[in-house]
C-alpha cells in the first residue's frame, strides 16, 4: 500500500527516465513535461481509487502510465505538417559539453541522436509504442500488447518493423566525441575559409541537410542531399562560423550561433566515420529563443 507522498517522492525518483519515455515518443519537450503532468495526475488517481493495490516495481508502473499517455497524444496531435513540404525536426536536447544533469542525460542516452529522432517521427503511434518500450526500455511484449489491445505476436511485429525502418535510415554516430567533434571544427574551418573541397572532403558522398525554419519564415524548411550540394550552400555556414560555440546537440557535437542577443542558428551534426552523413540546422526564431534559454544566453528578440 502507498500514499501520494510515497507516490510523489517515486515519481521524482523515475522522472528523468520518465521524461526520457515521453521524449523519445513524443520527439516534443513541452509536449513530454505535459506528458508527465497528465501520467502524474493518472497515477495519483488509480491509487486514490485503490490505496490497497500491490505495486511491486514503480519504474515499470510508472513507465506505462506515462507510455499510454504518450500514445494517446500521438493518436490525437493535430497534423502538424499538414501533408505539405514542411520540414520539421523534432526539439533538439541541447546542452552544454560538460553537462551533468542527470535528466539531460537521461534525455541523450543511448545514442537516440536527432537523426534517430527525425526517423522515429515518422513511425506510426502503435510502431513507435512498440518499438520505444521494447527496444529502448526493455517493457515485455505482453505488458505493450495489453495497453495496445493487441497480440503479443502482433506487438513484437510492430516493434520488428519499427527497428528495420530505424537501422535503415538512423546512422548511428561514431562512439567517440572527440572524432565527431574533429569533424565538426573541420566542417566549420572549409565553410569560414571558403574551402569547397576541404568541405566535399569532410562531408559523406549521401550527406543529407535539414533545414527547419519554422512557420514564421516565408520558406518553412528544406532538405539537401549530396556532398556537393550540401557544401554549395556552405555560405550560411561561413556566415555564422564566427558566431558560434559548441554544444551537444542529443548527445553529439553541435553548435549555436548568437550575434549580438539575437540567436541566429542551431546546427547538428551526425558523424560516421569520421564523415558528416547528416546535418540538422534550426532557424526557427521561437524555437531558437527557447535553445537560448536552454542555454541561460541572455537575448534581444530580433
Amino acid at each position: 500500500m502507498a500514499d501520494g507522498n510515497f507516490l510523489a517522492e517515486q515519481f521524482r525518483e523515475h522522472r528523468p527516465r520518465l521524461r526520457a519515455v515521453a521524449y523519445r515518443m513524443l520527439g516534443s519537450l513541452s509536449e513530454s513535461d505535459d506528458a508527465l503532468q497528465e501520467a502524474w495526475l493518472r497515477a495519483n488517481s488509480a491509487l486514490e481509487r485503490d490505496p490497497e493495490q500491490e505495486i511491486r516495481n514503480y519504474d515499470a508502473w510508472l513507465i506505462t502510465i506515462v507510455a499510454r499517455v504518450c500514445l494517446n497524444m500521438l493518436r490525437t496531435r493535430t497534423q502538424r505538417r499538414e501533408d505539405s513540404l514542411e520540414v520539421h525536426i523534432p526539439d533538439p536536447v541541447v546542452c552544454a559539453e560538460d553537462e551533468t544533469n542527470p535528466e539531460t542525460l537521461a534525455l541523450t542516452a543511448d545514442s537516440v541522436g536527432l537523426a534517430m529522432m527525425i526517423v522515429l517521427d515518422t513511425l506510426a503511434p502503435a510502431e513507435r509504442f512498440a518499438f520505444v518500450l521494447h527496444d529502448m526500455f526493455a517493457v515485455p511484449f505482453e505488458e505493450i500488447a495489453e495497453v495496445l489491445e493487441k497480440t503479443p505476436a502482433t506487438a513484437r511485429q510492430l516493434a520488428s518493423r519499427a527497428r528495420r525502418r530505424v537501422e535503415g535510415r538512423a546512422p548511428v554516430p561514431d562512439p567517440d566525441l572527440a572524432t565527431q567533434r574533429a569533424a565538426v571544427d573541420a566542417f566549420f574551418a572549409a565553410a569560414r575559409n571558403g574551402d569547397f573541397e576541404a568541405l566535399v572532403a569532410v562531408l559523406h558522398p549521401d550527406v543529407v541537410l535539414r533545414a527547419d525554419g519554422g512557420r514564421l519564415r516565408a520558406r518553412g524548411g528544406v532538405v539537401l542531399t549530396g556532398a556537393e550540394t550540401v557544401a554549395s550552400q556552405a555560405a550560411l555556414a561561413r556566415n555564422l562560423a564566427p558566431f558560434v560555440r559548441p554544444v551537444l546537440v542529443n548527445g553529439t557535437p553541435g553548435a549555436f550561433a548568437t550575434q549580438n542577443g539575437v540567436p541566429l542558428a542551431l546546427l547538428a551534426f551526425t558523424v560516421v566515420g569520421g564523415k558528416v552523413v547528416e546535418m540538422a540546422i534550426i532557424n526557427d526564431p521561437v524555437r531558437l529563443e527557447e535553445i537560448a534559454k536552454t542555454l541561460g544566453e541572455e537575448t534581444t528578440l530580433a
